[in-house]
């Protein structure tokens, strides 16, 4: 199923083209502190919540779902190894485009202090890992998962969080990072998710979703706010190469400039300015990306 524009043309998914959407979100975090405000996180927060993990054992399990080139994963890890140095990891990757495996282990075959670490490649995505795990009928438990800006990908989300949820050792969590319903991205999608959201590939979910799906489950949770921009002036300079390509990993079609109808392309640049989704600071015009962090506990 397609979603259309306004006037019914279909608009095709950003995903569709794995290589314009690698450069499209390279380009995104060159244009914002998405990783920034993740690595400040990691060193501040995180340390905290990875010191109860594990009961003492001296082999953890971990499982990263979506983890892309494997960037921010490391930096975790460094935080698990420095709360628990002298012990051994076992590290389920689970990560569908082989460009990012491939960037990913060329990441780790940089770095021989990894040897405590055991790797384990999937390329898959979330709902094939959750069916090949099921059909193993392993009883092996996680002490650490984690699902960074993943949710949009899976069919239900609540589902998805529910099977890793039951993935948790004693003293487990599992660590969630989303972009915040108060973001610009919370605001674009409200307005425009019909237009713009093919549920077939991808949900316009937010932590103000999760968070109000976990309280109707009655499953307790920690957030933490994480602000974060981004820089999307270039959209607005007609045939910029670059704004096309920031423009296609906001609104997630592809070659959104070209195929959305006027009215739609009108207003989504209308909005992307206006004061709920952006603020312009020295001529620049900066998208409010902040994020949250949901770590939820293993289940009663």
């Amino acid at each position: 199923m397609l979603s259309t524009g306004i006037m019914g043309s279909p608009l095709k998914s950003l995903v569709h083209d794995d290589d314009r959407y690698q450069r499209s979100f390279r380009l995104f975090l060159e244009r914002s502190s998405e990783h920034q405000c993740m690595r400040d996180f990691i060193h501040s927060k995180l340390p905290d919540i990875l010191s109860s993990i594990g009961d003492g054992k001296s082999h953890l399990n971990v499982i990263g779902v979506g983890s892309g080139a494997g960037e921010i994963d490391l930096e975790m890890l460094n935080e698990l190894h420095k709360k628990h140095p002298g012990v051994t990891v076992d590290n389920e990757v689970v990560e569908p485009s082989s460009q990012q495996l491939h960037n990913y282990k060329v990441l780790v075959s940089q770095k021989p202090e990894l040897n405590y670490i055991k790797f384990t490649w999937n390329k898959m995505t979330a709902s094939e890992f959750e069916e090949s795990w099921k059909l193993s009928e392993t009883t092996k438990k996680a002490d650490f998962i984690h699902m960074i800006q993943m949710l949009y990908y899976v069919k239900d989300p609540g589902a998805t969080i529910s099977f890793f949820q039951s993935l948790l050792d004693k003293n487990g969590k599992l660590l969630i990072i989303l972009v915040s319903g108060e973001s610009g991205w919370g605001k674009l999608w409200r307005k425009y998710r019909h237009e713009l959201c093919n549920t077939e590939i991808s949900q316009c979910v937010t932590t103000g979703d999760i968070k109000s799906l976990l309280d109707s489950k009655g499953v307790s949770y920690h957030s933490f706010d994480l602000p974060s921009q981004m820089d999307i002036t270039e959209c607005f300079t007609q045939g910029d190469e670059k704004g096309e390509l920031l423009l296609d990993f906001l609104t997630e079609v592809l070659d959104f400039n070209k195929t959305a109808s006027p009215e739609l392309k009108d207003g989504v640049l209308e909005l992307l300015r206006h004061p709920d989704c952006s603020m312009e600071s020295e001529g620049r015009v900066i998208f409010n990306n902040n994020l949250g962090v949901i770590v939820i506990n293993e289940p009663n």
